[in-house]
């Protein structure tokens, strides 16, 4: 007799687990496993590999394919020190853009660069990045555990918009635009890392959207100015990730649900929030909400057909739901692998098959893939 593995997530299965074709919108699921060496995977709706891209550096985070049909991908930048314990937990440090054939066509680094980076096109990147804060900057950063900063230090964050040749074409700072009292650290977070952005997007009016999750709010910052010009109302969200602007305007956001006020029991869930009003104007969760509870991590997408692509980061789970909440497809990554760096290896000592980022994708905005098909 065979000895049980020990590890649940593998346990339970992996690969396609659900597909009803009626319902589900189809296309092909894009996702890198953070524990991979640099592996990127676009799967077709009855989760078999349709194309496969190795890169030389192992995920910071997620990859998307872009307008132009080449693949953005975020990597983790070789032989950097840890600022904290977490750091290397999700920091990134390189942006690139890889043809279908896995050809680098171009990068940017950044050392200090973590979580999210949004490529605009012709080279130009939206992302997110740290400043050291020390002395009386940093003891003015309100909230988290008294004395947990390394050193002294709060690492605020920064985000900053390159282009091709890696000039500044934008930049802000939380250091100098958002208030302390306002969007202090939740009391039980380290003080290590404020407000810790990991999320951020271009919105259509040219502004910036982005995802305060230690301080669990959802901002709007101002283009011109970098003021707050539209933040979440405090308890709406909770330690959330992963905000979207929809065509109606409305905010899609990953709830993940930790520290809820008002809720004993923990869950997560995806909400759309009407901007004008604040209010949530549609919610999904679990039927048995403590069945999708993702403590850290996630993402959500609104398909063209009303559907959204559901991202459970930790548990590698992706998984489809109807407007009326109806679970349609759902595949769990079957690639599991362990953190190299010690300092990470021993917060999260297990093989892991985390998702960061799911993006799902119709054939006809991956033509490469046809020409791939037909030849």
């Amino acid at each position: 007799m065979s000895p049980i593995d020990q590890n649940l997530r593998r346990r339970r299965g992996t690969g396609l687990i659900a597909l009803d074709p009626s319902a589900s919108e189809g296309g092909f699921t894009l996702f890198a496993p953070l524990t991979g060496t640099g592996e990127v995977y676009l799967i077709d709706p009855h989760g078999e590999v349709a194309h496969e891209w190795k890169l030389p550096y192992r995920p910071g985070r997620h990859a998307r394919v872009l307008a132009n049909g080449n693949l953005a991908y975020s990597g983790v930048l070789p032989d950097q020190s840890a600022l904290f314990p977490m750091w290397h937990k999700y920091r990134g440090g390189v942006m690139l853009e890889a043809a279908p054939d896995g050809a680098i066509l171009r990068e940017h680094r950044d050392p200090l660069q973590h979580h999210d980076a949004h490529h605009l096109g012709e080279g130009r990147v939206l992302y997110t990045a740290l400043e050291p804060l020390r002395g009386t900057d940093a003891a003015a950063v309100r909230g988290g555990v008294p004395g947990s900063e390394p050193d002294g230090t709060v690492w605020a964050d920064t985000i900053k918009e390159v282009d091709a040749d890696g000039s500044v074409r934008w930049s802000w700072r939380a250091a100098e635009h958002l208030d302390r009292e306002e969007y202090a650290l939740h009391p039980d977070y380290s003080r290590e890392h404020w407000p810790l952005i990991n999320s951020v997007i271009p919105l259509a009016d040219g502004n910036v959207l982005a995802s305060l999750r230690s301080v669990s709010a959802v901002v709007v910052i101002s283009r011109e100015t970098g003021e707050i010009l539209w933040r979440t109302e405090p308890g709406t969200v909770s330690q959330q990730h992963a905000p979207t602007e929809l065509d109606n305007g409305n905010i899609l956001v990953f709830d993940n649900g930790v520290f809820r006020p008002g809720s004993d029991v923990p869950y997560s869930r995806v909400i759309e929030i009407e901007r004008s009003s604040g209010k949530i104007v549609w919610e999904y969760h679990d039927p048995a909400r403590e069945s999708f509870f993702a403590p850290f991590m996630g993402s959500a997408q609104r398909l063209a057909g009303g559907n959204t692509l559901v991202t459970d980061s930790p548990a590698g789970r992706l998984f489809e739901v109807t407007p009326e909440g109806y679970l349609c497809w759902e595949y769990v990554n079957p690639y599991f692998g362990g953190y190299r760096e010690s300092e990470v290896r021993g917060l999260f000592p297990a093989e892991h098959n985390a998702v960061f980022r799911a993006y799902r994708y119709t054939a006809r905005e991956l033509p490469w893939l046809n020409a791939e098909a037909g030849s």
